[in-house]
């Protein structure tokens, strides 16, 4: 049973980016080339902890595409994230109209507070939201876990 729990969660990157990237074809969006925003790194929200996060997982998967993922987590040293994920880092948050995907993968306080119409606004129209917290109500997402 544990074993079984175990492959599941190491497998949630990789079914996180299975299903955004198909949402973004779906849009008629390319994934290849494209700009996601990831929010979010750490292994639970309000922490500045990195050890023992999945979230690497989907920003790998995302470069496995040729996607470029730009991590976005207010909790975390910007110093540390970029070396634990080798990815374009922020410690603030990003301008309007840059993303074609967006993926909540941690209910930081502070993404809470923005609300699901700010969130969208990092996103160029019709991106793709994809709340893998569930923080969001379900109709402000396209997809969730």
């Amino acid at each position: 049973m544990i074993l079984a729990g175990r492959r599941i969660n190491d497998g949630m990157g990789a079914h996180v980016v299975d299903r955004i990237t198909r949402l973004m074809m779906k849009r008629g969006f390319p994934v290849v080339g494209s700009r996601v925003l990831v929010m979010g790194s750490t292994f639970k929200e309000n922490c500045p902890d990195l050890r023992n996060s999945r979230v690497v997982d989907v920003i790998r998967g995302l470069r496995e595409y040729n996607a470029t993922a730009d991590v976005c987590d207010p909790c975390v040293d910007p110093l540390e994230a970029h070396e634990e994920y080798d990815e374009s880092f922020r410690d603030e948050m990003p301008g309007p109209g840059i993303y074609i995907g967006i993926v909540l993968a941690v209910s930081h306080r502070e993404f809470e507070e923005l609300g699901a119409s700010r969130i969208r606004a990092f996103g160029k129209p019709n991106a793709v939201l994809f709340d893998v917290k569930g923080m969001l109500e379900r109709d402000d997402s396209d997809g969730r876990l």
